[in-house]
């Protein structure tokens, strides 16, 4: 009978709250920063290939990479960004994970 003496959903309702928030909130970003090796149709290529953003997004991102030196190109949980900052240095970009 131990499960009758486990904290109740109500009590257990604050530690689950932070988390869903977080979920929601994408707390980490991946960011692609400027190189001078990459050109700007191969950075479009490969935000198009590996997130799947339309031809307009993925240029659109790549021109703040180009114009601003940097671009959050995706956000998500911390496993998630560790993720697509590996695959960006997979297909020879720079990036970087931040926290927003």
């Amino acid at each position: 009978m131990g499960h009758v003496s486990a904290p109740s959903p109500v009590e257990v309702d604050p530690t689950e709250v932070p988390d869903e928030i977080t979920v929601l909130s994408k707390p980490w970003v991946t960011v692609v920063w400027n190189d001078p090796v990459n050109l700007m149709s191969y950075v479009t290529f490969v935000f198009q290939k590996y997130f799947g953003y339309d031809k307009q997004k993925a240029e659109k991102l790549m021109l703040e990479v180009h114009n601003d030196g940097k671009s959050a190109v995706s956000s998500g949980s911390r496993e998630e960004m560790e993720r697509d900052v590996q695959a960006m240095h997979e297909y020879g970009l720079w990036a970087t994970l931040e926290k927003q």
